[in-house]
């Protein structure tokens, strides 16, 4: 390891993110932490970015989420103790990178740190209906933790202590235009919908009331909102977000984003998921047929 280099590994999966790459490796700057990209053989600048700024990269087949992020973390050519995961259209604030390099390395105790996610949406910080603090472990010991098993709505899971860094964001970038953030979450409701099809496990966060927010989010969605009919749990869902949670205070730029991510996107995985069952019921064909022949899915979903 180099002199005055954290033990840490920053790893970036990119797909086309010329765009968003730039503000994201930005805003590693003056860190003395590595940096490890793996692209999904992206077909725009995203390659000549990172050899121009001489980073280490390498290019892997993209399943899923999970497996994506496991497989980078398995495969650290630097080989670090630590691994910090961020996406192409994430950044650190400020405060998040000067506290990475004065204070992170004075915790000794802890094996996995969780910060608040700042979403951006139309260049409003959306504040409101639960979406600030929004609590997520992303940097943590290699030997302790990894991406859990899920297909969808994934979180890195740790072992050990965990500590809670408040006001230390990673800034989410969610998307520079309506026509990628509609296509994005029609692609993410079809995944979600085959987990509610599959009736796969829940995930292997621990879904606890009484545990850290994480885990109370999973929890919430478990016993909550899957509880719900369907179709009527989004509109819950939205009512709770935007009235309850005071989502309305976010402004026009709000209400679109409400709208979209906390009512249509739940009501289209409903919707995915009422489409496939009554093709089921009329076809007599199993699930993973249906995938196959309607979806273009594998056996392996």
């Amino acid at each position: 390891m180099q002199t005055g280099m954290l033990d840490l590994t920053v790893i970036i999966l990119t797909y086309n993110e010329e765009k968003n790459l730039p503000a994201c490796l930005e805003s590693l700057q003056s860190i003395p932490a590595h940096i490890f990209v793996v692209d999904s053989f992206s077909t725009d600048g995203t390659i000549g970015l990172l050899k121009e700024k001489n980073i280490k990269y390498v290019q892997h087949s993209f399943i899923n989420y999970s497996i994506q992020r496991n497989w980078s973390q398995s495969n650290d050519p630097f080989q670090s103790s630590w691994v910090l995961h961020l996406d192409a259209d994430e950044r650190l604030s400020g405060e998040l990178r000067d506290w990475l390099i004065h204070d992170f390395s004075s915790y000794k105790e802890v094996d996995g740190f969780i910060f608040s996610r700042r979403a951006v949406f139309m260049d409003k910080w959306i504040r409101y209906g639960g979406h600030y603090p929004n609590r997520f472990l992303k940097l943590y010991k290699k030997a302790s933790g990894k991406c859990e098993d899920k297909a969808y709505d994934q979180h890195f899971i740790c072992e050990g202590k965990k500590a809670i860094i408040p006001h230390k964001d990673v800034i989410n970038i969610l998307s520079d235009n309506l026509g990628r953030f509609i296509d994005r979450h029609n692609t993410w409701s079809l995944m979600e919908a085959i987990e509610i099809l599959k009736q796969e496990k829940s995930g292997e966060v621990k879904s606890s009331l009484s545990g850290n927010p994480i885990e109370r989010k999973r929890w919430m969605k478990n016993n909550l909102f899957e509880k719900l009919p369907l179709f009527l749990r989004s509109f819950f869902y939205f009512t709770y977000r935007y009235i309850f949670r005071l989502g309305f205070l976010d402004g026009r730029q709000g209400l679109i984003f409400h709208v979209l991510q906390g009512f249509w996107f739940r009501f289209l995985v409903d919707a995915k998921v009422y489409e496939i069952k009554k093709e089921m019921k009329e076809t007599k064909m199993p699930l993973e047929v249906i995938l196959k022949n309607k979806y273009g899915f594998g056996n392996d979903g």
